[in-house]
């Protein structure tokens, strides 16, 4: 029952070339930096990644992304990450855009062993119909496209007919997630917006590996705050206080000091 590994090198060793990865976070908030870390130390390559989004340059998977570690990414956002759209746009990266409730979804369902859910999400568009470019050529050009869905009318709670699409689970090779608290068992505690993904990640893989800032003994969590029961969870590494403490921020944005709640907001370089 004890699932603690002795470091990250250790629980990510059997992840190999072209494994398939479900890894939690929302921008950098809840990102399992440690794990990616060890996974971009190990030298593996050609992952498929499903995530919300892919970090930033040089940090969450953008480690990843910098060094061309990721074949090819399931997510619902591209933003903020510069060298992410110049390799999907150039032809380096193939990339699924999942609207991101349906990714959530998807992620979800994988983990509750349902194959398929039907949503009202992108009916009437690309993502039912097909054509979303999921790969470039270097000039360009669509060369792979996603393909058209199975769609279906059904009553809606208003009693009128609705079209919605089938949408398939996610059901990655491994889950990496960072949490907040977790035990010995596996049970994972997150905090506040890092919850996120996380706990749709860990559901998902079919082998999950937890970073947690703070490792207590089975029965020290509340069972009512448990948001991740350990039957999910296969690994967990418990973070030193530094690696606990380094939590990059995205975007800072401040209000000058002494300043009203009717200032204006600055964003970090400006001030």
């Amino acid at each position: 029952m004890d699932k603690v590994v002795s470091s990250a090198a250790e629980a990510v060793a059997d992840i190999g070339d072209k494994a398939s990865l479900a890894v939690g976070g929302f921008g950098l908030s809840g990102v399992p930096e440690v794990l990616i870390q060890a996974l971009h130390d190990a030298g593996v390559t050609d992952l498929e990644v499903m995530s919300n989004n892919c970090g930033v340059d040089q940090l969450g998977l953008g480690r990843l992304l910098m060094d061309k570690r990721v074949a090819r990414v399931v997510a619902s956002y591209v933003g903020e990450n510069k060298e992410f759209a110049r390799q999907y746009l150039s032809g380096e990266l193939e990339l699924e855009l999942t609207p991101q409730g349906t990714l959530a979804e998807r992620l979800r369902a994988g983990g509750s062993g349902i194959p398929a859910f039907y949503t009202a999400t992108g009916t009437g568009t690309q993502v039912a119909e097909g054509g979303l470019p999921w790969r470039y050529d270097a000039e360009g050009n669509v060369i792979k496209a996603s393909p058209p869905k199975e769609t279906r009318t059904f009553t809606n709670a208003d009693g009128n007919e609705q079209e919605f699409v089938l949408e398939t689970a996610l059901t990655p090779d491994f889950g990496l997630v960072r949490a907040w608290k977790g035990d010995r068992h596996g049970n994972l505690i997150y905090r506040e917006s890092s919850r996120n993904f996380n706990p749709l990640a860990a559901m998902a893989g079919r082998v999950t590996i937890a970073e947690v800032e703070e490792l207590v003994e089975p029965g020290d969590l509340d069972p009512d705050s448990i948001h991740t029961p350990g039957v999910f969870v296969q690994r967990v590494v418990a973070l030193t206080p530094e690696q606990a403490a380094d939590k990059p921020i995205e975007k800072r944005t401040v209000r000058p000091r002494g300043g009203d709640p009717g200032d204006k907001i600055e964003k970090e370089g400006d001030v």
